[in-house]
């Protein structure tokens, strides 16, 4: 009889033992189904990797964007690892042997003119629309706009946009011959972008007589200040016009188009339709070719054909949009790789939720920016 209720004992305790562990497998499995829906129905968190967007948003700033704005997206590749993108380290965390038409849910705005967007990089074709990288920029045209942009000044249907006045240029600074210190360029948050890392504070100047030349990324207020110092000669804005007219979305040299001399160019609008002629086959072939979702694109003798048929005029089936960082002089954006299609948009970036600034020599407490901490995103 004792060992009996010995057996009995030894058998209870085994399963409780196995319900706890099941609690706990249950309970992580909730966790991770729940916060897979929180991420592709409601709000997903996302870093700022690149000074693109410099000083309107810093590198280090974890953002919270809304997918409710714009509409959630159904998934298009159900076959990957719950919480990844495209990899862990250097493995591959999805199948894309199954591959499911999208769709986007309604949502209660579209995209406007000076949102800041989250959005897959089309030009990554080698991946799955919606695991292509996330980039963030300003949309600053919607579809049926006319965009360009003469001497750095964006216009818009014809109209003057002001920047963000958070906006960042490069500016030539000329100071006297001991010219700027390190501490200077730190105290006044001021960064060279172009060097490996973020923190680099050297920005080494060009040495002219008794004259130090600097090509400083720095935004209005920024450039006003340094006017004051009486060891800085003149402070100007340096136009961008030095790029091969290759760098540019075109690529073409009847378009000689550069980052502060752009356009004009229509952005593509849903049942928008437009001749092919040689121009627009330049403008807009890659479009037709890679988001459109038609096959057999061909350009012969400068005539487009869409399935061996030549195409005369086109249509186009979604809506696009012009992207661009507010560090102007230093963001890869739609004036070199072209127009965003709305497939392709992700959310609109609401509010930071937290900073640290990514300079190694800060103390832990003092990398963090208290200041940006629930800044919302305008």
């Amino acid at each position: 009889m004792v060992k009996n209720m010995g057996l009995f004992k030894k058998e209870k305790e085994q399963k409780k033992k196995k319900g706890i562990i099941r609690e706990w497998v249950d309970a992580f499995l909730f966790a991770v189904v729940a916060a897979t829906l929180i991420r592709w129905f409601f709000m997903e968190a996302y870093m700022i990797p690149t000074p693109s967007m410099e000083k309107s948003l810093l590198v280090g700033d974890y953002l919270f964007v809304s997918k409710l704005h714009y509409g959630p997206r159904t998934p298009q590749t159900p076959l990957q690892v719950p919480l990844t993108h495209q990899s862990l380290g250097n493995i591959k965390t999805y199948s894309d042997a199954i591959q499911l038409p999208m769709f986007r849910l309604p949502g209660f705005s579209e995209v406007k003119r000076n949102d800041v967007v989250v959005f897959n990089f089309p030009e990554e074709m080698q991946y799955p629309t919606d695991l292509k990288t996330n980039y963030i920029k300003r949309c600053v045209a919607v579809g049926g706009d006319t965009l360009k942009i003469r001497d750095q000044q964006l216009y818009v249907n014809h109209t003057a946009v002001d920047a963000p006045e958070d906006s960042e240029y490069y500016y030539k600074v000329t100071t006297k011959k001991q010219g700027i210190s390190r501490k200077f360029f730190k105290d006044h948050n001021i960064y060279d972008y172009t060097s490996d890392h973020y923190t680099n504070y050297s920005l080494s100047p060009m040495r002219k007589g008794d004259e130090s030349i600097y090509r400083l990324p720095l935004t209005q207020a920024q450039a006003q200040d340094l006017k004051k110092y009486n060891f800085v000669k003149s402070v100007e804005v340096d136009l961008d016009n030095h790029r091969s007219y290759q760098d540019a979305y075109t690529k073409d040299s009847t378009y000689l188009w550069q980052v502060d001399n752009f356009g004009p160019l229509v952005v593509p609008q849903e049942g928008m339709t437009i001749p092919m002629n040689e121009k627009n086959i330049t403008l807009y072939r890659k479009v037709i070719q890679n988001f459109e979702y038609n096959d057999n694109v061909e350009v012969k003798a400068g005539k487009l054909f869409i399935d061996g048929e030549e195409v005369r005029s086109y249509t186009f089936k979604q809506n696009y949009y012009f992207m661009m960082g507010d560090n102007r002089h230093n963001s890869l954006d739609s004036r070199f790789w072209g127009f965003v299609p709305e497939d392709h948009i992700v959310g609109k970036a609401l509010f930071v939720w937290w900073s640290m600034n990514p300079d190694a020599s800060e103390s832990p407490l003092g990398r963090i920016r208290w200041n940006r901490i629930f800044k919302i995103i305008d």
